[in-house]
């Protein structure tokens, strides 16, 4: 198996939300879902880019830092 940043996506409620993206990321995606799946049925490319935005956030050094440093964090 594959490491990978995400892990299983959850199947929740969707949120339609509308964006274009580069056919190279596109199909990075679509490949992407092919590997997460390991021979199930692929993850659509439009239910990873939330996860993933997710795990780079919450992985985002530089933003953590201005998260805590900012007069307006709660």
């Amino acid at each position: 198996m594959a490491k990978l940043k995400l892990g299983p996506i959850a199947d929740d409620k969707p949120v339609k939300v509308t964006v274009e993206l580069p056919a190279a990321l596109h199909r990075d995606l679509t490949e992407y879902g092919r590997i997460l799946a390991e021979g199930a049925s692929p993850v659509e490319p439009a239910k990873l880019i939330a996860p993933m935005l997710e795990r780079f956030i919450a992985t985002d050094r530089g933003f953590a830092k201005a998260r805590r440093t900012s007069p307006s964090a709660p």
